[in-house]
């Protein structure tokens, strides 16, 4: 087969949020690896939707409910990738407006006219087929896998260097990603108030102000939250920050801590335990069928449970230790190799 995959949001020109985001990491993987991994089909990765002649299946390797993505009409076969549809499971948090319900008619439209729908999850998968009303068998599961720079780093000078870099305390709580309603971020930081652990925010969102924040109602925890943090040395804001340091964040963070009440997959779980990195998450959406038995579970919607979460592993070196050995088995079962063969199988699936 002749696959092209479609690879706008990482293009030089491309000035999309998802360049620096999972959907990213997520073309980044499949550009890098698809090519070294199946010999037997040809590969190429278009950055516009002028794809080239004789292709035999299109890969859309991501998914917007409210800004067309994909093509109106195809003749040759195609397979989408649809991350997560959490602006749909809940919409009274995501409203689209009057524009985003007409592109979102559109997309469902041209959802179901594809040959196969990828999730990350079995979780996606079920909202996939409830929201858009995808037969399942059209529907195929292919978990995510930590980029290959994600590992255990043996301790050394680096350790000391990179908490001198981004002036960081011995002990710390590590937060990756954005503040959109579903990662709960005002009642961590409610929590975290009562105690006295410092937090340390990674993603492009956090080295924003208040005042450079649209009015858009899905960036409204993001200004309630840093309207509390900005200030407040005990949260530590450092942006976007390249792989390289995100590894070494990850090996020297106490844990990572993700309160979502919702994901789609929760890629920073499995980075973290890649890393050997304790995590402290919810049963919210995906997030079980990611760290399995190999995370401290606490409930979203209750601060008490956050607070304790936070203060038992602070106070219990033999958990952290428990959960570090647990989380580095959990992750092997995401490996690189599991998610080229499942893609490859559905790639073959979609043709037929």
């Amino acid at each position: 087969m002749k696959i092209a995959v479609h690879v706008s949001p990482v293009s030089k020109a491309s000035t999309s949020a998802h360049k620096v985001r999972g959907v990213g990491a997520y073309i980044n993987m499949l550009i890098t690896n698809l090519p070294k991994f199946d010999k037997k089909n040809e590969y190429v990765f278009v950055e516009d939707k002028n794809f080239p002649p004789n292709v035999d299946l299109i890969h859309y390797p991501y998914f917007d409910p409210f800004f067309i993505t994909l093509a109106s009409k195809s003749l040759t076969k195609t397979i989408v990738t649809v991350h997560d549809l959490t602006p749909l499971v809940f919409p009274e948090h995501f409203p689209p407006g009057i524009r985003g319900k007409i592109k979102w008619l559109i997309q469902r439209s041209r959802l179901k006219k594809a040959d196969l729908i990828i999730t990350d999850s079995n979780c996606s998968r079920k909202d996939v087929r409830d929201i858009v009303g995808i037969p399942e068998d059209k529907i195929r599961t292919v978990y995510l896998a930590a980029g290959e720079q994600f590992r255990r780093v043996a301790g050394g000078a680096w350790q000391v260097a990179t908490r001198k870099k981004f002036s960081l305390p011995e002990n710390f709580l590590l937060y990756v990603g954005d503040a959109t309603w579903n990662k709960n971020l005002p009642n961590l930081i409610s929590a975290l108030k009562q105690t006295r652990h410092k937090l340390v925010l990674v993603g492009k969102v956090w080295s924003s102000s208040v005042t450079e924040i649209s009015n858009n109602p899905w960036n409204d925890d993001l200004r309630k939250v840093l309207k509390i943090i900005e200030g407040d040395d005990q949260f530590i804001q450092l942006g976007f920050v390249p792989d390289e340091d995100l590894v070494k964040l990850y090996n020297i963070a106490t844990a990572l801590i993700m309160p979502s009440i919702y994901e789609g997959f929760g890629l920073p779980v499995l980075e973290a335990m890649t890393c050997g990195c304790p995590v402290i998450t919810t049963r919210g959406g995906s997030l079980p069928e990611v760290a399995g038995d190999a995370a401290l579970y606490i409930d979203p919607d209750s601060k008490e449970s956050i607070i304790d979460g936070i203060e038992r592993l602070f106070a219990e070196p033999k958990l952290r230790g428990e959960l570090s050995k647990k989380g580095l088995e959990q992750s092997k079962k995401f490996s690189l190799d599991r998610v080229m063969k499942d893609l490859v199988a559905a790639y073959e699936k979609a043709y037929v």
